[in-house]
């Protein structure tokens, strides 16, 4: 297995197949290939359902792998899962944290669980509390913290004995918008001490102002890599949103535009059509003269900047975004 010395995290066809009671095989994980570098922020995106957590439980050494190879800080998946639990943190969807003790008696148990004495344990207690703005409910028992409060303390959980790398399965889920974006910033604080983040998230937002770098999953294989940026940029143009009053407005719509020029891809989602064109302020104007000479009926148009989601439809022939998230 190759991989650059700034690598923190390499796998090569790495594959997870679950077997049914009555013996069907399901492929969660069809082949993943991952490069992450160390201090990035690596976002893995994709809908639930995608292998997400899967290949995260795996890297994490919670999950056996079926196949394939995987290095994770610089210690092999298979011969070297121990080592590998020394160097990395892990929170989990459902979080870590015992909810009937308080965050510093949490803190200093799960320090000492990684080796620490009593003293350094009690050290990095106190200065995640105060890091982390715990202090007011510290010895608060947890069941009583709002999901913020604990989404924090799982976060200091994470890093308690300073892992090399951290795992986020999905960690904003079901926090409010102000919640998210005090979570977002302790994350990029946690990557500016030098730690590398590998984040699992359905959140566009999240993975664009978060992520240096991503891959994007869908059906257990990645559909694409990249930067945010690079991605984006990969659409090469901006698309033109049609809503139309019906599916026969649709139908008719989506055979005019079919024969036009000017339109790269087209996709077809619930009621709109997704034209992929260049230069599409400029265009804008022509798509409706020509609805309009056909006396086809729409609803709205809209001009949309390249997204993730739009490199997800292209890539998939089907959206990410569903109010945000799927």
């Amino acid at each position: 297995m190759v991989s650059s010395h700034s690598t923190i995290l390499y796998t090569k066809n790495l594959r997870k197949t679950f077997f049914t009671k009555d013996k069907k095989d399901v492929q969660a994980v069809k082949g993943v290939d991952l490069d992450v570098k160390k201090g990035q922020i690596f976002g893995f995106l994709g809908p639930n359902g995608a292998g997400k957590t899967t290949t995260l439980q795996m890297l994490t050494t919670l999950l056996t792998p079926t196949s394939g190879e995987a290095m994770v800080v610089n210690f092999d998946l298979k011969t070297q899962p121990q080592k590998i639990r020394e160097h990395i943190g892990y929170v989990s969807q459902s979080g870590g944290a015992d909810r009937t003790t308080n965050a510093i008696q949490d803190l200093i148990l799960q320090a000492m669980l990684y080796g620490l004495n009593l003293d350094t344990a009690q050290k990095r207690a106190k200065d995640l509390i105060d890091r982390f703005e715990l202090t007011e409910f510290a010895d608060r028992i947890i069941s009583s913290y709002s999901g913020g409060q604990r989404r924090r303390l799982d976060l200091a959980l994470g890093v308690i004995h300073e892992p090399d790398i951290i795992f986020l399965d999905e960690p904003t889920t079901g926090l409010d918008p102000q919640s998210r974006a005090r979570f977002w910033e302790e994350i990029r604080t946690i990557k500016d001490d030098g730690t590398t983040i590998f984040l699992t998230t359905h959140y566009l937002d999240e993975a664009d102002s978060l992520c240096d770098y991503l891959a994007i999953v869908d059906h257990g294989k990645i559909v694409a890599k990249g930067t945010p940026t690079a991605l984006k940029h990969k659409i090469g143009g901006e698309s033109i949103i049609v809503a139309m009053k019906d599916d026969k407005e649709l139908e008719k719509g989506k055979n005019l535009m079919e024969k036009q020029k000017f339109v790269e891809k087209i996709f077809v989602r619930e009621n709109k059509l997704y034209l992929f064109v260049k230069e599409g302020e400029k265009l804008l104007a022509d798509v409706l003269r020509l609805l309009d000479n056909e006396k086809i009926g729409l609803l709205t148009i809209e001009l949309s900047k390249p997204s993730l989601d739009d490199v997800f439809l292209q890539e998939t022939g089907r959206s990410l975004r569903e109010g945000g998230e799927l």
